[in-house]
């Protein structure tokens, strides 16, 4: 693990930390079926409108991002252990090109794939990141995988994901490349939101001195989630989109 050991015994502080995690995952298996869904009145105004809609759609897009767990699960593990900004950038900003780069292409030239497997990709992030900052990778496998180019290609399957949603809709043609980027935009606004809360709640915990010793249990509990949505959406797939 990158930097954090196993206490011999567990502080209150670290119980609290576990205890906060068991109940998020709880909550995680309550929803998890829903990971890049669209809402009914998102869904009736998407297929209901015409033209240009810049506002419109730059909300949703910001709505996604910051209601898609999956995503800032997987932001959360990515910038786990990053201390600086200038690398919190450099991730991020991986992420967003990967994202926006299939969520606009995905649409426009109406590349398909099953969406349940696609999900599953995109829970294997999760796992795949805590993985990562346990050390796992080096440590169980012998193996170091670039984390910037994972990030990036990672990216491609989380903006996919939308993607293949919005391909269940009906869009309207006209305006259809205008209301696309902003609603990329969207996305990438409610990013920077959902991030900057992300980085003040992991800053405060950092400065808390329980971060180094319930860093494993949170990585552990990011593992498990994505184990979660993985298992969600395989049987999705195996009952409903086989």
């Amino acid at each position: 693990m990158r930097n954090a050991t196993l206490p011999p015994s567990l502080s209150p502080g670290v119980r609290r930390v576990a205890l906060l995690l068991v109940s998020f995952l709880f909550a995680l298996l309550s929803q998890a079926a829903m990971a890049h869904g669209v809402d009914e009145n998102d869904k009736a105004f998407i297929e209901g409108a015409s033209g240009v809609n810049i506002i419109p759609y730059m909300y949703l897009g910001a709505k996604h991002m910051v209601t898609g767990y999956d995503h800032l699960l997987f932001l959360a593990g990515v910038i786990f252990f990053l201390y600086r900004m200038k690398d919190v950038g450099a991730y991020v900003t991986l992420f967003a090109i990967g994202h926006s780069t299939t969520l606009l292409l995905g649409v426009l030239l109406d590349i398909r794939a099953n969406p349940y497997l696609i999900d599953a990709i995109i829970g294997l992030s999760v796992v795949y990141k805590a993985i990562d900052n346990l050390d796992g990778f080096r440590t169980w496998f012998g193996i170091a995988p670039n984390p910037k180019a994972a990030v990036l290609i990672f990216g491609f399957f989380h903006g996919f994901g939308l993607a293949t949603k919005l391909q269940e809709l009906t869009l309207a043609k006209e305006g259809m490349i205008y209301n696309l980027i902003s609603f990329n935009v969207g996305v990438e606004l409610g990013q920077f939101m959902a991030l900057a809360i992300i980085l003040l709640l992991m800053n405060l915990w950092r400065m808390s001195g329980n971060f180094h010793r319930s860093a494993i249990f949170a990585n552990a509990a990011l593992m498990t989630a994505g184990f979660v949505l993985v298992g969600f959406q395989l049987a999705g797939y195996f009952t409903q989109g086989a």
